[in-house]
């Protein structure tokens, strides 16, 4: 592979001259490596037998708590008793999106507000007390996907008040890097900023673990062309949403989710293209030695309901048959688990992510071919 950036041997060293040029050179000085080995730290993925025996098993995403663009402080608080609730059917983390960027300055030293951090807090230790692990997801970062100087500083500047806020949070606390790089975050301008953002939380924290997802939305595309910087404690993230037109079936916020409405899933082929994705993806984290979480999957609630679970019951298995822990998305919005207003579980939905696996019948087919 040719040069990044013409004329710069070290894409590294560009983007710290870049990004000290931006007028925050104390984020350059973040960038550094975790060095001891995994077995120090007490990071364990895996049983010695392959098998996931860890606190990031199975989850699920509390979307629309703190990741809302235009979220006001009375929303800012997850309910202890749906904490409770997602411990006690059997969920062992929950993932929390966070968009620290719309609740911190736009200058330097770019300050995180206190009253959001503090509900954040709340959160976290409120879960961590529900015997419930934690994922804490830098999301909706927007102005850093634009991948100019100034905007990554601000990233470092924030995940390093961000790892020095939990650094006293363990075990049972992970940070997601960023979700879904895209834009001009493109797979060889994400591998080359990625190892500062890590720098920034390893300054403060070299022991916590870290969750990192390629270029692309965190898609299989961005997996396979991610280069993970040298770390004792990372793990690879993937977004599953395939087939896109069926998850995503009249989505507002997507131009033709209107013409992909009553779009079916359930037929032997479908099912064989998910194995085959999951199958890739694994495949791609084993090449790496590096450990695969499945940080989101779902469909968006148009969908037929009989569908949307045989999906999720598919994905589910094969998750699980390759040892690939994961989180849902999501606990209680439009792609929800659970109804906020009637207070209960969507029992078709949470049967298919917590209940006894089985193969697919004829009658779960659904004469769909």
């Amino acid at each position: 592979m040719g040069e990044r950036h013409p004329g710069n041997a070290n894409p590294r060293r560009y983007w710290q001259r870049l990004i000290a040029a931006s007028g925050y050179s104390d984020a350059v000085s973040r960038v550094t490596r975790g060095g001891a080995a995994a077995e120090q730290y007490g990071v364990h993925m895996f049983a010695s037998d392959g098998r996931v025996d860890h606190w990031l098993r199975r989850g699920v995403n509390i979307g629309g708590v703190f990741d809302d663009r235009n979220s006001e402080p009375a929303v800012w608080s997850q309910r202890d008793h749906e904490l409770t609730a997602i411990a006690s059917v059997g969920f062992t983390h929950v993932r929390v999106p966070v968009r620290w960027w719309g609740h911190a300055g736009s200058t330097p030293p770019y300050r995180i507000d206190p009253i959001f951090a503090t509900e954040v807090d709340r959160t976290i230790d409120r879960a961590l007390h529900s015997g419930l692990g934690v994922v804490l997801s830098m999301h909706h970062a927007d102005g850093v996907m634009s991948a100019e100087p100034a905007q990554v500083a601000r990233v470092l500047a924030l995940w390093a008040q961000v790892a020095a806020r939990y650094a006293d949070r363990r075990p049972g606390l992970a940070f997601d890097l960023l979700n879904e790089p895209r834009d001009a975050l493109t797979p060889d301008r994400w591998n080359d900023i990625l190892p500062l953002i890590l720098g920034a939380v390893r300054e403060i924290d070299r022991t916590r673990l870290v969750i990192i997802g390629g270029a692309q939305m965190g898609t299989l595309a961005g997996l396979v062309g991610i280069e993970p910087p040298a770390d004792d404690a990372l793990v690879l993230s993937l977004h599953y949403y395939e087939p896109f037109a069926f998850t995503h079936q009249a989505a507002p916020w997507e131009s033709e989710s209107a013409g992909w409405a009553g779009t079916r899933w359930g037929t032997a082929s479908d099912r064989q293209a998910v194995t085959a994705d999951l199958e890739a993806a694994a495949r791609r984290a084993r090449d790496l030695e590096l450990p695969l979480y499945v940080g989101e999957f779902g469909t968006f609630h148009a969908a037929d309901e009989h569908d949307r679970g045989a999906w999720t019951a598919w994905v589910r298995h094969e998750l699980e048959r390759l040892n690939l822990p994961w989180a849902y998305w999501d606990f209680a919005t439009d792609f929800g688990l659970y109804d906020r207003e009637r207070q209960h579980w969507r029992s078709h939905l949470l049967q298919s992510l917590i209940g006894p696996q089985r193969r697919p019948t004829g009658e779960d087919l659904c004469g769909l071919g």
